[in-house]
Parts: C-alpha cells; sequence; structure tokens
C-alpha cells in the first residue's frame, strides 16, 4: 500500500513539474513524510501498550467534519494504528461470503488518508432482517465486546427503520445496509475499536449534507429518514455539502457507540487517523479523523439530559421494573422519588439519565410502561472522575475494584459488588467479608 502511494506521488510530481516546479516539490515532499510516517510510525501493539499505560480509559474522538460513511470509520481506525490483517482475519469468520478487503492510501482534496475497500465479487439481494445479522455476528465468535457493539447497532437501526416505516423491530428488512458491504463495514469498525482496545466512543456534531438521494425505497430528502431518526438527540453540524454527508451506516454506528458528542475533549493523543470516502471535492477534503488517547486526568466533563415524569396511578412493581429497562436499555442512571402531587397525592418522581442520542429510546420506554402523559427534558453538564478498572487476588477469588482518580491523584477505590456478591455465594460468606477483603486486597497494593 505504502509503495503504491510513493509511486502515484512521483508520477503527480512528474506530470506537474513543467506547470509549477517549486510547488509540486513541496506537494511531493509532503505526501512522501506522510506516506514514511505511516509505513514506518508505531504499529497496533505498540499504541495498545500506551493507551493501557496510563491511568485513564482509551478513547476514540470521531472528528466528523465532511461526514462520515462506513468505511471511513474503519479507514480511519487503520490509519490510527489498528492492524489490517487481524482485522481481516476476524471478518473472515463471518458467514458472508463473496468478498475481498483491501486498504490503499488515497488523497482527498490533497490530504492524505486510508481507503477501506470491501469490494463484491457477485451481486448481493442485501434483504436480511435483524434475526438473520444477528445470527452472522453470533456465529462468527468474535471478541465479546466487539460482538456485542455491533449487535447494539444494528439493533438500534432496526428500532429507527422500524419508528419510519411504522413496523415491528421483527418486520423490519434491510436494504443496502443489510448488504454484505455494510455488515463488513458496520463489524469491521466495532473490530477496528477493539483491536485498539477502546473503552471510550466520544464524537463531534454531524453534518447531514442536503438535497435529495436515491434508495430502494425512491427518491428521499438528506437527511434520509432513518437517519434523522437516528440523529434524535444528537447535534447537528452545518456544513457546505451536497449530497449525503453522513450515510445510514455510519450514523447508526456513531450515534449507538458514542457516550457524548462535542468539541473535542481534553485528552493526551497517541495517534490520528483519517479515512477517506470515495468522493473527492476540491473544497473540503472527504475524510474522517480519529483521535486515539487518552482522556485527561479528572475525566472531564460531558453532557447528558435528565428526564423525569410526575406519576400518581402506577404501582410499585411497574415503577420499578420500569427503572431495571431504563437501566438494561444503557440509561447512565435511573430512579424513583417520593413526592406530593396536586391534590396533596402521594406520588413518585421516575427519571433517567441518559446521552442526548439515547433520548428517544429512553422516552418511548416510560411512556410505553408507565401511565405518565408528559416527561421533562433537562439538558446537564457534568464532571467526572477518570475511571479505570485493577483485579486484586482475594480468599474468595480475584474481584475487580473500580478506582476513580483526579489530576490530584486516585480519589476513591470500590469493590464491584456483582464480583463480590458472585464469590459470597460461591464460598458461603457474607458477601461485606468479601468487600472488606478486597478493599484490604488494594489498600495491599501500596495505593491510598
Amino acid at each position: 500500500m505504502i509503495f503504491s502511494f510513493f509511486a502515484s506521488v512521483f508520477a503527480e510530481f512528474a506530470a506537474d513539474f513543467l506547470g509549477d516546479p517549486l510547488t509540486s516539490l513541496l506537494d511531493a515532499m509532503a505526501l512522501i513524510a506522510v506516506a514514511s510516517a505511516l509505513a514506518f510510525g508505531s504499529n497496533s501493539a505498540t499504541l495498545h501498550r500506551k493507551l493501557r499505560k496510563g491511568t485513564s480509559m482509551p478513547v476514540a474522538y470521531f472528528d466528523c467534519f465532511a461526514g462520515a460513511a462506513g468505511d471511513m470509520i474503519v479507514g480511519s481506525l487503520l490509519d490510527a494504528g489498528a492492524d489490517f490483517e487481524a482485522l481481516k482475519a476476524h471478518l473472515s469468520r463471518l458467514q458472508v461470503p463473496g468478498y475481498s478487503l483491501s486498504v490503499e492510501t488515497v488523497r482527498r482534496a490533497g490530504l492524505a488518508g486510508t481507503k477501506f475497500n470491501v469490494e463484491l465479487h457477485a451481486h448481493d439481494h442485501g434483504h436480511r432482517h435483524l434475526a438473520d445479522i444477528l445470527a452472522i455476528i453470533d456465529s462468527a465468535k468474535l471478541p465479546a465486546r466487539a460482538a456485542e457493539r455491533a449487535a447494539k447497532v444494528f439493533t438500534r437501526l432496526a428500532e429507527a427503520e422500524a419508528k419510519v416505516h411504522g413496523t415491528g423491530v421483527e418486520q423490519v428488512h434491510f436494504h443496502e445496509v443489510g448488504a454484505v458491504d455494510s455488515i463488513v463495514d458496520i463489524v469491521g469498525a466495532c473490530l477496528a475499536l477493539e483491536l485498539l482496545d477502546i473503552d471510550t466512543v466520544r464524537c463531534s456534531a454531524i453534518p447531514t449534507g442536503r438535497g435529495v438521494i436515491k434508495c430502494d425505497h425512491g427518491v428521499m430528502p438528506i437527511p434520509a429518514p432513518a437517519v434523522a431518526r437516528l440523529l434524535v438527540g444528537v447535534p447537528i453540524a452545518e456544513a457546505d455539502i451536497d449530497g449525503e454527508a453522513t450515510t445510514p451506516t455510519a450514523a447508526a454506528v456513531l450515534t449507538t457507540l458514542a457516550e457524548s458528542f462535542g468539541p473535542l475533549p481534553a485528552m493526551d493523543v497517541l495517534a490520528v487517523g483519517c479515512g477517506a470516502g470515495t468522493r473527492d471535492s476540491h473544497h473540503l477534503p472527504n475524510l474522517l479523523r480519529v483521535f486515539i488517547g487518552r482522556l485527561s486526568q479528572g475525566g472531564g466533563a460531558d453532557a447528558v439530559v435528565e428526564l423525569s415524569a410526575n406519576i400518581d396511578d402506577c404501582t410499585g412493581e411497574v415503577l420499578g421494573a420500569t427503572v431495571g429497562k431504563l437501566l438494561s436499555a444503557g440509561a447512565v442512571d435511573a430512579w424513583a422519588c417520593p413526592l406530593v402531587m396536586k391534590k396533596s397525592r402521594p406520588a413518585w418522581m421516575l427519571s433517567a439519565l441518559c446521552s442526548p442520542a439515547d433520548v428517544a429510546a429512553m422516552e418511548q420506554i416510560i411512556f410505553s410502561e408507565t401511565t405518565t402523559f408528559g416527561i421533562r427534558r433537562h439538558a446537564c453538564s457534568r464532571t467526572k472522575l477518570s475511571r479505570r478498572h485493577e483485579t486484586v487476588e482475594t480468599p474468595y477469588g480475584p474481584i475487580r475494584v473500580k478506582v476513580g482518580s483526579s489530576p490530584a491523584g486516585e480519589i476513591t477505590a470500590s469493590p464491584e459488588f456483582e464480583d463480590c456478591l458472585a464469590a459470597a455465594a460461591s464460598h458461603h460468606v457474607p458477601v461485606r467479608e468479601v468487600l472488606a477483603s478486597a478493599a484490604e486486597a488494594y489498600r495491599r497494593k501500596g495505593r491510598p
């Protein structure tokens, strides 16, 4: 890939030299420097060690200044250091034959980026149901977190399609996004994140483009209906782009996996990658940038939405089940507080904290599970400690400890209760004994 890029650089240099020798020489030198960095830069193993060396969580921040597509997400992560051969090996387990993969370094508006190509050897009808795709993912025996992320992406996309077409999730059949190349792009993005051991995904505001697009359902406005549904609760950026800037595949991946949307967070950047799209315009590079690194100590701040509803005619059993369902669906937290409403009626305030991208899904749960007629929204900013997990050995087996840090150092450490509960059950001891043992084991490691 690198050597073909060198050849193309020298070919363009030779063609342009007579027109403007100095400019063409400088242009060629810059491109050679980029290619050299790609050829001789740190590999994914080195990057992985750097990411895990610090005390804060590895993060990938996607800068969608020109939009995004599934192949651009994969390309950016490969450009940042994910190993292409390892990615190919994992993807080969998918029961979707008839394609080949390649990568190449290309230029978009003069800037270099990695193009991830999925070449189909035969026409694929692409009409698969969600159950079909989930079965493909499950049977591939992929790394657990990558498989879980991929399943969440397709499930979220199916929910958006069901809402658009007024049908159930099980009736949705994917068209373009059910095709082999889209399956490879989505699963490939989740695998590339896993190869880099990324714990947290964040994203910029997302541009949609403008105009109309042709698809299986005919001519549709941009953003397409499913994309518009996926972007509910997500900041949209204005961009001077004619046509579709963000594809359904990219919208599904980014809105499902990103914990927050906004400007580049405070972080220690270890790598930057650029994934190239197919189009090449002169006024804006058709690239997706990803910043790989560690969040700065202290965890930083992010944006969340607090949803609340006052309910005076719902049973405790139903409210408890709703809290559980909200948490299972990805709410950051969910709770119920007693209060007194109008006419002196005892009632409950049901609340949930979630990312902006999950607002619609959380509201749907609250409306469908309870008797409320309205839900309040409150946008919040929060400051967080940096979090990481360490495992300590105890007489009851290994227990994970969650450690919180600020710029001043470690602030708190708490044994994971579920680990302690399982260990207590298997050893027939009170859970508080396991909690105390894990806390003491962590203190013995020389930490406060």
